[in-house]
């Protein structure tokens, strides 16, 4: 199997778990899940320097996963290469679980921090790169961003805080599948022209397909993009991507599948009940 195989196939298996989990849980972020779910795939297989078997060494690249409402992509993800059970995927945001419905690190093995307040990721992010510099450690930091909370002045300090530190150790990886909470991001804060911000603002930009696999891991693979600046990928999504009915419509970044929507989805996906 080609690497770009196993992300195929480790991608629909995240979002089969995905639409399983939400669908039992009655909970949301079913769409932004699936948008993901090709980063992470990629992420997971093979670019991050990480050891399920070591979840604390010292030296592994760290993940801040801002977007914490996407936290059953994420523990599908992890699940997927050992990090803990697939077993526990069931029991995802049951009362008193420690798989809650946004990304929480207590008791999770692979996760670094707790999040889902947006806009605090990139921050976080900063300070793992700028530690790691200052100790002389050799791991990257990456921090996953949704396009909505490029709304917010956190991330735009932080953007800033960056390149002035020089670090080229840390990664941003823009979700942009153009719908956040209440509408289409042109609508509710047109983020546009977005690679040009963040050239402005000193980050070396790549700008790409965030289904494509061999696009994303050829990018990942140049880390840092240029020496002495952080970089920063913004990869062009589709919210619920993979099942039809859910692409490209708002109304998934709050819905749970009912029991036929469920088939149906699996069915699109290739898998069974």
């Amino acid at each position: 199997m080609s690497q770009a195989e196993h992300d195929r196939n480790l991608a629909q298996r995240i979002r089969a778990h995905v639409v399983r989990m939400v669908h039992r849980a009655k909970a949301s972020h079913v769409g932004t899940c699936f948008s993901m779910a090709d980063l992470l795939a990629v992420l997971y297989g093979g670019v991050l320097r990480v050891d399920p078997a070591r979840p604390d060494w010292e030296d592994r690249d760290r993940l801040v996963v801002s977007k914490g409402h996407g936290a059953a992509a994420v523990y599908a993800a992890l699940a997927e290469v050992g990090f803990f059970p697939v077993s526990w995927l069931d029991t995802y945001c049951a009362d008193g679980t420690r798989l809650a419905g946004h990304v929480t690190h207590h008791g999770v093995p692979g996760v670094e921090f707790s999040s889902g307040s947006l806009g605090h990721g990139l921050s976080l992010a900063c300070g793992v790169a700028l530690a790691g510099k200052r100790d002389g450690r050799p791991y990257r930091a990456f921090a996953l961003l949704s396009d909505g909370e490029c709304d917010e002045g956190s991330t735009w300090e932080a953007a800033l805080f960056a390149p002035h530190h020089g670090l080229d150790n840390l990664v941003a990886v823009v979700d942009y599948n153009k719908i956040q909470s209440f509408g289409t991001v042109a609508a509710v804060l047109d983020l546009e022209p977005l690679a040009a911000k963040w050239r402005a603002f000193g980050w070396a930009v790549r700008e790409l397909d965030g289904h494509d696999h061999r696009q994303i891991r050829d990018a990942l693979a140049g880390v840092p993009f240029e020496p002495g600046r952080p970089g920063v990928l913004i990869a062009h999504t589709v919210k619920g991507k993979g099942v039809g009915f859910m692409e490209d419509k708002l109304e998934w970044h709050y819905r749970s599948p009912d029991a036929a929507q469920l088939a149906q989805a699996l069915a699109e996906l290739g898998c069974g009940a």
